[in-house]
């Protein structure tokens, strides 16, 4: 292989790992747009905890809880189909199941959230 060739190599090695990490930053901030949503939904409760008739301020608040859920998952999708294109070379990428954990926890917590918001 001449020194040419393994320049080209080295420098798509490195965009690999260079789109496996804007991958794992791509799933952080998706998993920051599910919070924020839910972040939504408890901040409606908050500013219209009188409001008449309740189950209304309340069914809003569960479309923002429903969307974070949605939101999370497509977040591990995402990154999960983006990992499963790229090899790592030198970037150690998060594992898929860490990612799939991560969205299991945040999607329990905003259906727990979710009830809350109902029960109050």
């Amino acid at each position: 292989m001449n020194k040419s060739n393994e320049l080209a190599e080295n420098r798509t090695d490195w965009a690999e790992d260079r789109t496996i990490l804007a991958n794992e930053r791509t799933f952080a901030g998706w998993m920051r747009t599910g919070m924020a949503s839910l972040a939504v939904a408890i901040g409606l409760k908050a500013v219209f905890g009188d409001f008449d008739p309740t189950w209304a301020a309340k069914a809003v608040a569960s479309i923002f809880v429903v969307a974070a859920v949605y939101i999370f998952w497509a977040a591990h999708d995402a990154a999960t189909k983006t990992l499963d294109r790229l090899n790592d070379h030198h970037a150690n990428a998060q594992p898929n199941a860490r990612m799939k954990t991560l969205a299991v926890i945040f999607s329990f917590a905003s259906v727990a959230v979710g009830g809350i918001l109902w029960m109050l």
